[in-house]
């Protein structure tokens, strides 16, 4: 199967150096050096979109802009680049989040795609008001995701379940093309969620042999179910023209961290209730004294992002060609969407589009995404305006 490719949007801010500011944790490091303004996310977006990336990943939680407005903003900014909307489904009703959907499906043309998160830390999810135990929460998760499969049939739905329950719920149409559901979850109570509901699941870039565990325990649970799930996985990227040059940045970012940031960040990570967090920080273990290359986990694969920043923690890096080694490791274990970021994030885009890109594509693993000239998006901007 061919691999798809999609970027991200730094709804946090962005910078030279790691923007930490992900899940429970707030930042003990200088803010970020770029606001998440319209203006800069439009750039990353335009990016992504002229290096052919097929969506964008929108994050979600307290520490961000809102994913829903901020990609319906970006619509008119971008003519064929995806949405891939991260959103929480224990804060917002099924019936609803259905209808915002199959809305935003309607109006950008097929350009959504759902990121269900379901939480997987107390402190952050008590912020929404949810006090539903880790367990429960993916119950719920998979209750909901039942209503709003339900409500895209296009005829009323009743529903009744331990935490939800809804009656003769609809909207005003079924979205046309049904959008695809990315869900991600490491614990026993997530993967029969994934393979009941999930079109793609997504996990954390853990050793290519980890994924591998991991997708083998999903595609046998979805099987069983009756279902065919794709799968993806959540990476970092620092990639240049030699390798040389590649750790030459990973040091650079490594260097920017003070121990205080490290053992601040690593006490609210390993407290985290995720397994799939948990998971990130036993790849590093906290080591920020190892030096860049002692983070390095396996050949090219390194863990130094995940010891101030939640959630993914490691990144590709080495040449184009190097880079584009471990991605094929990842897609010979399964893996066939690639989630992608680097700091910045704007100048990251073009590193890997015109540079490990070309390469994955001269191997035959790219799916067929046009790349866009800067004119087209240029156009499109001025007529947007």
């Amino acid at each position: 199967m061919s691999l798809k490719l999609h970027w991200f949007l730094p709804t946090t801010g962005d910078g030279r150096t790691i923007v930490e500011r992900f899940h429970a944790s707030k930042s003990s490091g200088p803010r970020a050096q770029r606001p998440a303004d319209l203006e800069y996310l439009a750039q990353v977006a335009r990016a992504a979109e002229q290096q052919g990336f097929e969506g964008v990943l929108t994050p979600t939680g307290t520490w961000c802009e809102d994913a829903w407005l901020t990609t319906a903003a970006l619509i008119q900014q971008t003519r064929k680049l995806k949405f891939l909307v991260a959103f929480r489904p224990g804060v917002i009703s099924p019936t609803l989040a259905a209808q915002m959907a199959g809305t935003f499906q309607r109006l950008s043309q097929g350009r959504v795609l759902l990121n269900i998160v379901t939480g997987g830390d107390a402190v952050e999810q008590r912020r929404f008001g949810d006090w539903h135990d880790h367990d429960a929460r993916y119950a719920r998760t998979d209750e909901f995701l039942t209503i709003v499969r339900g409500v895209w049939s296009g005829r009323p739905f009743d529903f009744e379940g331990e935490h939800l329950r809804v009656e003769g719920a609809t909207t005003l149409a079924a979205p046309d093309p049904v959008p695809p559901i990315y869900f991600g979850g490491s614990s026993p109570a997530a993967l029969p969620v994934a393979a009941r509901h999930a079109d793609v699941y997504l996990t954390w870039g853990e050793p290519p042999a980890q994924v591998a565990e991991k997708i083998a325990k999903v595609r046998a649970l979805a099987e069983a179910a009756g279902r065919t799930v794709r799968f993806g996985v959540r990476l970092h990227t620092i990639t240049r023209d030699t390798s040389a040059e590649a750790w030459a940045e990973a040091q650079k970012l490594l260097d920017a961290l003070s121990p205080e940031q490290v053992a601040k960040s690593q006490a609210v990570l390993a407290a985290s209730e995720s397994v799939g967090q948990q998971r990130m920080v036993a790849l590093h273990g906290g080591r920020a004294d190892a030096g860049v290359r002692g983070l390095e986990i396996h050949p090219g694969l390194w863990a130094g992002i995940g010891l101030v920043r939640g959630g993914a923690g490691t990144a590709l890096v080495g040449s184009h060609e190097e880079v584009a080694d471990l991605i094929e490791e990842y897609h010979a274990a399964g893996v066939s969407e690639v989630v992608l970021s680097g700091y910045p994030h704007l100048e990251e885009a073009y590193w890997f589009g015109e540079g490990v890109r070309p390469e994955l594509a001269r191997r035959g693993l790219l799916a067929d995404v046009p790349l866009l000239h800067r004119d087209d998006n240029a156009e499109r901007a001025a007529a947007a305006l």
